[in-house]
């Protein structure tokens, strides 16, 4: 038995039926045609509920939905299935309205114009749009209703009040609207199927928004950038980009917009009033349009599809900006040099290396930075508190994240395969970076040099040479880091910490990657091969990339004081010395400095070994010189 309310299932009485309104709730308002449906609906005020589940002893309101509660929650029992395709349902009712998909028939017409519905209370809900009568007034913000059940819906977020359970994972919700979007995450269920590719889809608004890349019927082109838009109000609206109109002012700050919608969402950055709420993880935005984005990190769906290679996208700004990949297309000019970005964002960071501009604080300790990014990882380092442990060795996470793929190293789980090689990785992104050494892909360029990167972190890191931002402060020696890690490896100097050890011969390292170097002494391996005359050597980065230079002669490291080459780098740092006067090692039984760490060694000698003091006092002597 299912109750015949405007806003609940197939059986809602019709527009010509509401105006009989032969029995009303004078409760909540809500109308039924039959006084038994009334009688029913009645307890949901009183709380009586006469029907106990044997299982868990949660107790409900009618027969149907006890029985409906017992498929989902204890037997998830599906009997009723789909024979067209494989999907099976709770209900009858379900099936039956999943058939229409196939058959795309739409029994619920409206009287009013030519639409057609699938489901009856898709009609009554569509009525609304042509009556817009809302006599039901919020008393607390003033926001209106066409139905005294949406506003008592309504009411609940202001008292927080969430009075609709769902009977899986008892999470609760301010409306029943949300409880019926949250159950599709648990049934995984996607009834709205696009009938060009056959993609399926949880909402109709993701359905609908998915249509708009195989047909351009009902858009309205721009002729003046080719934008697209899907109706001609969002087209005048962007006209005014282009005119540079912007008729809507805030009288808070100085901002003005092009429609009065931008006006309203950005009057919420004075207010932080964020009232478009997520019903599956409660988080809230200032946009709807945003937790429309958001809601997909629940589903997974990416109905914005690239023709040329088929990758999806969440959002239709990001299938824009991925197509100017293939078309190499940098619309973003910076006015001040010739450089050009596919990216607005890009070029704002950009712009930045011209003004010299920081506009991102850090609240704690007040250090600014040119980049959003570069605040939120220096952020970390005040976070002294890693809430997630791991119970099997002690270490501790700052993201629950981090601690499920620790954990896959002490299960030796390694979800990720290659099917290229036989290697398998704990990470989805440690897979991703190990693939591109088969393809040799560099899909992440500098927008600045437009050097390409393999690793996304790799050119963030690389960034900072254009910026020469340095937001890492050692509090020993006062020398400062681009990047955090560099940071990481530089104060072990000090701590003297040497977490990896070398199993055969017990040597201790700072870091796994110089452990792993160390480990091909013993066992004689060299897997990088020179190219030009097929030397081996243990070490890719120093020792092969160091050999190449016997080949091309380059000199690529420049002096920016006296203008000298040199071809390698740490002897260009060394050069460096001569200029500065700094010595940086430090004998530590005489305290006497040395330009060099070669030098130090040497000297070393002479405490060790009196009698080569002479000669070697000479000569260094000479190189200090």
């Amino acid at each position: 038995m299912s109750t015949k309310a405007i806003s609940s299932t197939d059986n809602s009485i019709t527009n010509s039926e509401i105006k009989k309104k032969p029995f009303e709730c004078d409760v909540c308002g809500k109308i039924f045609i039959r006084k038994p449906y009334l009688t029913l609906h009645y307890r949901t005020h009183t709380g009586e509920k006469n029907y106990v589940c044997e299982v868990c002893g949660k107790a409900f309101y009618q027969k149907s939905t006890l029985t409906h509660h017992c498929r989902r929650a204890h037997t998830n029992e599906k009997p009723f299935a789909c024979d067209m395709c494989p999907k099976e349902f709770w209900d009858q009712s379900e099936l039956k309205m999943h058939y229409r998909i196939h058959t795309n028939e739409r029994p619920f017409p409206c009287d009013l114009c030519d639409k057609k519905f699938y489901r009856k209370s898709h009609l009554i809900g569509h009525y609304r749009t042509h009556s817009q009568e809302k006599r039901f007034i919020c008393e607390v913000c003033g926001k209106a209703f066409s139905k005294k059940s949406y506003l008592n819906d309504h009411y609940n977020t202001h008292t927080n009040d969430k009075p609709y359970a769902c009977d899986i994972c008892l999470k609760t919700f301010f409306s029943r609207k949300n409880l019926t979007k949250h159950y599709s995450i648990h049934n995984n269920n996607k009834p709205h199927t696009c009938d060009t590719c056959g993609k399926a889809f949880s909402q109709t608004s993701y359905l609908r928004e998915h249509y708009l890349t195989h047909t351009n019927e009902r858009a309205f082109p721009c002729d003046v950038c080719t934008k697209i838009f899907k109706s001609k109000a969002y087209l005048q609206v962007h006209l005014r980009t282009h005119k540079n109109e912007r008729p809507f002012a805030c009288n808070m700050c100085d901002k003005a917009y092009t429609c009065k919608a931008y006006l309203t969402e950005h009057y919420r950055t004075h207010t932080n009033e964020k009232p478009f709420q997520c019903d599956l993880c409660e988080k809230s935005f200032s946009r709807k349009s945003n937790l429309n984005v958001h809601y997909r990190t629940h589903t997974g769906e990416k109905p914005y599809q690239c023709s040329v290679c088929l990758k999806s996208f969440s959002q239709p700004s990001q299938l824009i900006c991925h197509n100017r990949l293939h078309t190499n297309e940098k619309p973003y000019h910076c006015d001040l040099c010739d450089k050009s970005f596919s990216r607005k964002g890009y070029l704002n960071s950009h712009s930045r290396t011209h003004t010299k501009e920081k506009p991102f604080a850090c609240d704690v300790c007040g250090h600014t930075f040119s980049q959003k990014g570069h605040l939120n990882d220096h952020y970390v380092s005040h976070m002294d508190e890693k809430p997630f442990q791991c119970d099997l060795c002690g270490r501790s996470f700052l993201r629950k994240r981090q601690l499920n793929e620790h954990k896959r190293i002490h299960a030796d789980e390694k979800p990720f395969p290659c099917d290229l090689c036989s290697k398998s990785f704990y990470r989805k992104y440690e897979f991703n970076r190990h693939y591109r050494t088969h393809t040799n892909e560099r899909p992440y360029s500098c927008e600045v040099c437009g050097k390409a990167f393999a690793v996304k972190f790799t050119l963030s890191r690389h960034y900072l040479t254009h910026t020469n931002e340095k937001n890492y402060l050692c509090e020993v020696c006062g020398q400062t880091f681009a990047a955090k890690n560099y940071f990481q490896r530089h104060y072990r100097i000090h701590t003297n910490k040497r977490r990896y050890m070398c199993g055969v011969c017990g040597k201790s390292y700072s870091e796994k990657s110089t452990l792993k170097n160390h480990h091909r002494v013993h066992t004689d391996e060299k897997p990088f091969a020179c190219d030009v005359c097929n030397e081996s050597f243990a070490i890719k980065q120093s020792e092969l990339k160091n050999h190449y230079v016997v080949h091309t002669k380059e000199k690529s490291y420049v002096c920016d004081i006296c203008g000298k080459k040199f071809a390698y780098k740490k002897v260009l740092k060394t050069h460096y010395y001569s200029h500065t006067g700094l010595r940086p090692y430090v004998c530590s039984l005489c305290g006497k400095a040395f330009s060099q760490k070669c030098h130090l060694n040497r000297h070393f000698t002479i405490h060790t070994n009196p009698n080569k003091r002479d000669t070697l006092g000479v000569t260094l002597s000479q190189e200090n010189t």
